[in-house]
């Protein structure tokens, strides 16, 4: 494993794991960390050299000043952050994997700078959480501001309830390890950001990625819905396949990690239990 110390490498958690020849960069979602990868690294680092970092609002971020509400307000401020990392360290053409709002940073940094990445692969992704006219996102316009209302009046209570909400509750510790995740993250932080989520709308900006993309999908996800995945390959323009993955929930890579890597090897072409 190499620890970066530099710059936004070190500020960001930012670590190498294994020693392939290529690249992948795997990106957690709101309230997680990059723990939520422990499972599929040990097996992706047999095939490549693996990325893994903290997004500026993780609570596993030590300073609390990284985060600034007035920089970050849209998801181009993370999608910033995500190119001025990769090019830091100093990557090229990566498989880029983005968990939940990551996989919209990813497609937005891969519009801005296309030859940092070579494939997208978007795990619960989505452009629009909020229904609208033909388009459903999930979520009613009161479902949103209702959630946004439980995260600022009691955050601790939300995040418990949201997490066995989104995690598959036939795995208890996989929601018992998201719950503390959210947790650990700052409520000065975990308001703006879920604004950021729960009210965008990205999906114009579909039609301009060129990378190839695999987009992941759980049969059951509350916050992504399964005609989500269809809509985005649909509006993508470069090459773009949906996978679905037989199991509930918004994080397959802790609930059902081996259907994950099986996923992920048949898109890259290396096997799931590291034996070529």
């Amino acid at each position: 494993m190499v620890v970066l110390e530099q710059g936004l490498s070190t500020a960001m958690n930012a670590k190498i794991i294994g020693s392939g020849s290529e690249d992948i960069v795997l990106a957690h979602g709101y309230g997680a960390d990059q723990s939520v990868w422990d499972k599929i690294l040990p097996h992706l680092a047999q095939h490549y050299r693996v990325l893994v970092f903290d997004w500026t609002f993780s609570g596993a971020v030590k300073d609390p000043n990284l985060f600034d509400p007035v920089k970050y307000t849209s998801y181009e401020a993370f999608a910033n952050d995500l190119i001025a990392l990769v090019d830091e360290i100093n990557l090229q053409s990566v498989v880029f994997v983005g968990h939940s709002m990551s996989g919209m940073i990813g497609c937005i940094a891969s519009i801005k700078r296309p030859e940092l990445f070579k494939r997208l692969i978007l795990v619960g992704a989505s452009p629009r959480y909020i229904n609208i006219d033909d388009y459903e996102g999930g979520f009613e316009k009161s479902d949103v501001e209702q959630i946004i209302l439980n995260i600022e009046s009691n955050y601790e209570n939300w995040a418990t309830a949201f997490a066995s909400l989104v995690v598959d509750q036939k795995d208890p510790l996989s929601v018992e390890k998201f719950t503390k995740c959210l947790g650990r993250m700052r409520p000065e932080a975990a308001l703006p950001v879920a604004k950021i989520i729960f009210y965008c709308d990205e999906r114009d900006i579909l039609d301009k990625v060129m990378t190839p993309c695999t987009i992941i999908q759980t049969t059951s996800d509350i916050v992504a819905p399964k005609s989500v995945a269809f809509y985005m390959q649909n509006k993508i323009k470069g090459k773009s396949t949906v996978e679905i993955i037989e199991t509930d929930g918004h994080f397959p890579q802790l609930t059902a990690h081996l259907q994950f890597l099986q996923v992920l090897g048949n898109v890259l072409g290396f096997s799931d239990l590291g034996h070529n």
